[in-house]
Order: C-alpha cells, then structure tokens, then sequence
C-alpha cells in the first residue's frame, strides 16, 4: 500500500499537470464507517468523530502529494454526503428540524440524513417540539442515486419562499485545515445549477431553479473567503451539463457563472463536468466565463476530436482514466489518442484527470493480497490510477522513454487480459445464440395468471410481507466471519443459520405476517452471494465503495463469462419452506441489477453481459419452481440507475434490460408468481418499460416520497399488483401506526384496493432488530386497519 509522505515532498516538474477531482473518503480499512457507526451509537461523543474526519482528510491530501498529484482537492470529503454538505452550506434545512440560524448542529444534520425520533431530535435542537414530530421524531430526507452512479445522495428539500444563508463554512475550514498541513488545494464545490436541477419541492408546479438568484450570493460568499484566504482555483461541479438541458437550464448556467466571475474576478474558477458528454451543451459550457473545463473523456471520448476549438485561454483537464471502473488503464493507447490533441493544443494550458471524482472505486489495490494474481493484474484502484496519471503526465511532458518501464508493463498487462482464456466461454456463447422469442413471454396474460394464482394462494386483502433481508446482526457478521477464517466448521455454521433462519420464520409467523421470508442469513451481499457462485465473477476483501452515509459495498468484479454451475439458493429456500405453511418467498437478485452494481468488463457490451446472467438466473428460477417456490422474488432495485443520462439513448437500454428481466423470468408456470422489487427510483418516465416486464407483483420504495411515485403506476393504469414501501428502512426511527395508515391512505387514493400488498421499502439487512420488530409489528396492524376499513 502507498503510504503518506511529508507536505514537503517534491513531485517532478518534467510532467504535465495531475489533477485529483475527488478521492474516497471511507478510508482504506473502512475507518469513516466505524467512526460514524461508533458515534451513532454513543460510544463515542462528537470531538471523536471530527478527530476521525480530520486524520482521514489529512491522511488523503498526503497520499495524493506522495502519488504526483499537483493539484489537490480540499471539500471532497463528507460525514454523509456531499449534497447533504452543500444543502447545510445554503441553509437549506427542512423547517421540520426547526433551524432557527446559526451553525447547523451536527445532529441535525444526521437527522437530515437518517431522521431522528422525537427525545433525540428534540435534545440536539435544544428546545421541545409540538406535533407529530414532538412524538415522533422526523423522517429523513429523501435518497436517490448520483446521476447513474451507485452512490446515493440526499435530495435537497425547497420552498416556493426559500432563504439561502451561509450556514456552514466547511468548503473555507477544510481549505485552511489543510494549508495549516502545507497543501495548496482546489477546494471543490457542488456547482448552484446542478445543486437546485438535483432539489424537489412540494409546492406543486415550482421549479427550484427559480431559486438560483437567490442561492448565488452565499455561493460568492463562499468563494470571495476562499479567495481571501489564499485559494488560487477552486472546482465546481456542474454535471447537469452532460444532461439534456433546456434553454432554461442554459441560461441558468450562463447567469450563475457571469455573476459568479463578475464578484470573484480574483478567482479562478475550474467548471468540472463528468458522466458524459457536454453534447447539445457544448456551446453554453464553451461561453461560460471560466479559466478552466474539466471533460469526461472515457464516457465521451469523441470529445477529444474537438479539443483545438476550445478557447485558448481556457485550461483543459482531461479526464483520461476511468474513475468509475477499475480496470488497468491502457497507458500506450491513452497516449497514441492525446499526443497528437495535445501537440495542437499545447501543453501550457492542460491537466490530467480522472474521469470524475475516485469516490466512486476502492482505494487501494496493494490490499489485494488474497486476490487471483492474473486477475489483479488487471486491475487499478484510486491509489494505481492516480499512479497511472502520473506515468501519463509524465510521458506526455516528456516523451515514452522516460516511463518506458512502466509502459510496458501496461503493454503486457493488457495483452494479457485479451488473451487470457479465463475470459471467453463458448458454451455460454452458443447458449445466447439460442435464445428466441419464446423465452421472453410469460404463457398467459397477467389478467389470467392473477386468477390461478389468487386461488392457490388464498391471501387476505392487502398482504403484508417484506422484501427479503432481515437484521445481518454483529453475531451473525461474527459467525460469517469465523466460518471464512475457519474458526467454524461448515457443519457448525450450517446450523446457525437455519437457527436463524427458524427464528425468523417462527417470529414472522407470529406476528402475522402473510407471505414469509427466510432472511438472507446466509448471504453476505445481495450480488456478491450470487455472483460467489457463478463463473465468471471475482472478489476483493477491502474494494469497499461509499453507497451513502456508512453503508459500503464490494462490488464483484465481472472479468469473464457467466454461467451456472449448480444451484445457488434452491437449498435453503426448501428448509425454510418446510418450517410454515405459509407462502414462502424464493429470493433472487435480477440480472441488471447484477450487472449495475458489478464492476464489469469493458471488453463486450453491456447488454450481452446482461442476457449471460439473465440466463444463469432462469435457471435457477426453474430449479426454484420444480422444488415448489410458488412465488419467486427477482429484485432489479437497480434498473433505473443503469439508464443513460441522455434521453435518446434510453430506449436501447431498457429494451435489452426488460428483455433480460423477462429471459430470466419467463419460464415458470402460470400459478407461480413473480415478484421484482425496485428503490431509489422515478418511475413516470420509465413506467412502460415496467410495465412490459409484466411481473406479477413489483415492491417499490415510496414512503420517503409520501406515495407521489405511485402517480405514476395510476396514470399508466398499471393492471399488476404493487407494494408501496410504508416503512423508510433507511432510517433508524420506528413510524407508528398511523403514519403507516396515512401513507396507505395516499396509496388507495391512486391504486385499486386488489392492486396493494404491503411491505417496507427496502431489505432489513442494515436495520437493527430493536427497531425492526416493533417497525414490522406496526405495519401488520396498519394492515388489519386497513381490512377492517375496506
């Protein structure tokens, strides 16, 4: 692992420019998390936590300074969430926390992120609260992935009267913590347009960005302090210019950024765009009065054509290596597309990037030890791809003889990956090449399915389940741990885990939930469990990335050819089934879903990975049902998220996506029933791709969105039946009874009483069990309510 060096350590004058746009945060072996998690607990108090924050910060300008980086961002770390940072920096608080100014308390911006019950809350406000939210504390804020990322953010909350007030000064503090520490950074901030496109409002027919006059002038009080304090350049992110911006949304940008130049002429001003091409914004971004532009040059690599246009006195940074996916870079052909760019442009006038911020890959591949060497070897996390910038940097000042060395170990590593026969498998090619139409279809329309399988189940009006997980306890991470290390036999753990397995069961039995769940004890990760088990897939052990707050994830690597070689679940969905006679549910995670939060291979399509493990899938779908599963549950939580950021190129998407759902789920019999589970997701312009996946039952994620994305399914007519989630599982909080019933009140305003199950939003995984029975036991009796009404 690289380690930190001195603030004084020199980096070599004979490259070009290496800019950092963001790194990770988390730290190497997850130490944000267990800072934060420590905190929350009350384990430890608030001066531990900001200690914590402080060390990984300093600990990250070091390592960059060490690596060659020459620019350095300062504000790319956060407790929680950029967005949430810069809604705190505006003052845009939700009256529900009852802010009254000044700095935002540290609970209430926890409480923003994770909500808070009533004593908490009402304890970090300092003052009693009267209402609902004195009983009952207040719900978090709503959660949606960043662009198409699997990084989540925390939707910015306005109003039609909004006030902006500097109410933090972090982006100023983090630049001065670390000039103190002798580094000269780029503080970064979230751009006002792309910070108010992002906001919602609940005033009906309002556009946020109507706010934008009314934002600028604490965005230029922040940048005239830092200018003031020695701030040379600072970053702002803009990425809705790589979006389908309307004149409004142009001009918007074109406001902010004269007002902004107008009041900080001293400043230097870095426009960072990233997720793709400026495209029909070209010409705004090009007019913006900035001295710099940062371009995505691996999601939109025909940008480079047109790097001569730019202005001459604009700086380029070109963001070269993908920081969104951790293959070894391609050192020679990086170089054999920029050298000639670059010879036209000259050198003068142009930075090296990553893509976008590394926030959004591990940290360290030195960590690897345990890892395939052939597969490691083609393989750069942020540490190697800051390292590759270098080499680059470096070649491109002066000339591929001075990194010869490592140009050629980038040679033969990617000659290595193409030729390696771990990749391709000619049984799953053959297999794909026999796919047809009938695969694809269900053998009867939903209307009839509907009676078959009403009549073999025989469930109450709106049936309650949950969507799969339940509490991964300390005790059960534990029990997982010492089974890997060996500590406990595969016998021993078995039984644990149909010990937890038969408490679940028995406890859900007795609380009256309608249709069960084993609860997952025996996974680990709702796409490492499957991908573990099929060809084709690889693992890390600390390839950790930020999905929000303290939630981390190790996405697989998907380096080669999917297949199955056995079945994966069918086991423990039997034991599980044989301890009711209630419907036990079969879980599954769905094909895109899978692929959308893997790292996948770069070398095919997308699409073609997708249909490979749509048919791995249907296969076990089919073992499934020949066991007995007659409700078979195949999440595609992240379906949406996969959909590219411009319109027009959103119907090649979701054709192979929908057409890879119904691969894997199409292939069962008419009284067998299909369920998908979908979060984090707008619906309205997606609504016919859901619509033609035609599962039985899709559990959505509502409750933060107080059921306004069932607007959607009501003005589709959506004929199938739905699960709005009643219970934001994403929180910590307890809702009661009635906010459950206020929320299915909503749902049957916009749905047929026959059309609602009801359900959490999400998976229980990350809960803990004290608030989860009492959270599940509420839900039953809103349901019962509900009977009882209808």
């Amino acid at each position: 692992m690289s380690t930190a060096t001195s603030p004084s350590s020199t980096i070599s004058t004979s490259s070009l420019p290496v800019a950092s746009l963001g790194t990770p945060r988390i730290g190497p072996r997850r130490e944000l998390k267990f800072a934060l998690e420590s905190f929350w607990s009350g384990a430890t108090d608030e001066k531990a936590l900001i200690e914590a924050g402080a060390g990984l910060r300093a600990a990250n300008w070091a390592r960059q300074k060490k690596l060659g980086v020459s620019v350095i961002p300062s504000n790319d770390f956060s407790f929680y969430d950029q967005m949430l940072d810069t809604s705190v920096m505006v003052g845009a608080i939700p009256e529900i926390h009852r802010w009254n100014g000044g700095p935002v308390p540290l609970a209430t911006y926890f409480a923003m992120a994770r909500g808070a019950q009533g004593e908490t809350h009402e304890a970090s406000c300092g003052h009693a609260h009267h209402g609902h939210d004195a009983d009952h504390g207040v719900p978090a804020q709503e959660m949606t992935k960043w662009f198409d990322t699997n990084y989540h953010y925390m939707v910015p909350e306005l109003v039609r009267d909004q006030r902006f007030t500097l109410a933090s000064r972090k982006p100023i503090e983090e630049y001065e913590e670390a000039k103190a520490l002798g580094y000269q950074t780029r503080p970064v901030l979230i751009g006002p347009v792309t910070f108010l496109k992002l906001a919602k409002s609940k005033d009906a027919g309002f556009n946020p960005l109507s706010l934008l006059d009314r934002l600028l002038p604490v965005y230029i009080d922040v940048l005239r302090e830092l200018a003031y304090r020695g701030a040379e350049w600072v970053q702002i992110d803009e990425p809705c210019l790589v979006l389908d911006l309307d004149i409004v949304g142009q001009q918007a940008l074109h406001c902010a950024y004269t007002e902004i130049a107008n009041a900080a002429p001293q400043l230097k001003i870095m426009l960072a765009t990233y997720f793709g091409g400026l495209g029909g914004n070209r010409d705004t971004a090009l007019a913006l009065p900035v001295a710099g532009l940062h371009l995505d040059l691996v999601r939109a690599p025909e940008q480079i054509d047109g790097l001569a246009d730019f202005p001459e006195d604009r700086v380029l940074s070109l963001g070269i290596i993908d920081g969104r996916n951790i293959w070894r870079a391609d050192v020679s052909r990086i170089l054999a597309s920029l050298e000639p760019a670059i010879a036209k442009r000259g050198k003068d006038r142009v930075q090296i990037a990553p893509s976008c911020s590394l926030l959004h890959v591990p940290i360290d591949l030195a960590l690897e030890t345990g890892l395939d060497s052939e597969i490691k070897s083609w393989l750069a996390f942020s540490v190697q791809k800051l390292e590759e910038l270098t080499t680059l940097g470096t070649a491109l000042a002066g000339g591929r003889g001075s990194v010869e060395a490592a140009l050629r170990a980038s040679d033969e590593a990617a000659a290595a990956r193409k030729a390696s026969p771990r990749i391709h498998d000619a049984k799953v090619a053959a297999r794909i090449a026999g796919v047809d139409a009938a695969m694809r279809r269900r053998a009867s329309a939903f209307a009839e399915r509907a009676g078959v399988q009403h009549e073999r189940f025989n469930l109450p009006a709106f049936p309650t389940t949950t969507i799969g997980s339940f509490p991964q306890t300390a005790e059960v991470r534990k029990a997982r741990a010492a089974h890997a290390s060996g500590a406990l036999t595969d016998e021993v753990y078995r039984i644990y885990l149909q010990d937890q397995t038969a408490r679940a069961v028995q406890w859900q039995e007795t609380i009256g939930l309608d249709v069960l769940v084993h609860g997952e004890f025996e996974r680990n990760d709702m796409v490492q469990y499957f991908g573990e088990q099929l060809a084709g897939f690889a693992f890390t052990t600390h390839g950790w990335v930020q999905s929000y707050g303290s939630r981390y994830v190790r996405p697989p690597v998907l380096f080669g050819d999917v297949s199955r070689p056995k079945p994966m679940t069918v086991e423990w969905w039997q034991y599980a089934q044989s301890l009711t006679k209630k419907p036990m549910k079969a879980m599954l995670t769905g094909p895109v879903t899978i692929l959308n939060w893997s790292f996948v291979r770069d070398d095919i399509a997308r699409s073609e990975v997708c249909r490979q493990i749509a048919l791995a899938i249907r296969d076990e779908v089919s073992d499934l049902e020949t066991a007995g599963a007659g409700m078979i549950q195949i999440d595609e939580a992240a379906l949406r998220e996969g959909l590219p950021l411009c319109k027009s190129e959103w119907k090649a998407y979701l054709d192979w996506a929908v057409d890879a759902f119904r691969l894997c789920s199409s292939g069962v019999r008419d009284e067998t029933q299909i369920h998908t589970h979908m979060c984090y997701s707008e619906f309205n312009d997606i609504i016919d791709a859901i619509g033609a996946m035609d599962a039985d039952v899709i559990s959505i994620e509502t409750s933060r969105s107080k059921m306004e994305l069932l607007d959607a399914f009501r003005d589709y007519r959506y004929p199938n039946e739905i699960g709005p989630g009643v219970y934001d599982i994403h929180s910590p909080r307890v809702p009661e009874i009635e906010e459950m019933t206020a929320l299915l009140r909503l749902a049957r305003m916009r749905l047929s009483d026959a059309q609602i199950w009801i359900n959490p939003d999400c998976g229980l995984k990350t809960r803990k069990w004290e608030e989860v029975r009492p959270a599940l036991v509420n839900m039953v009796a809103a349901a019962r309510e509900l009977r009882a009404l209808a």
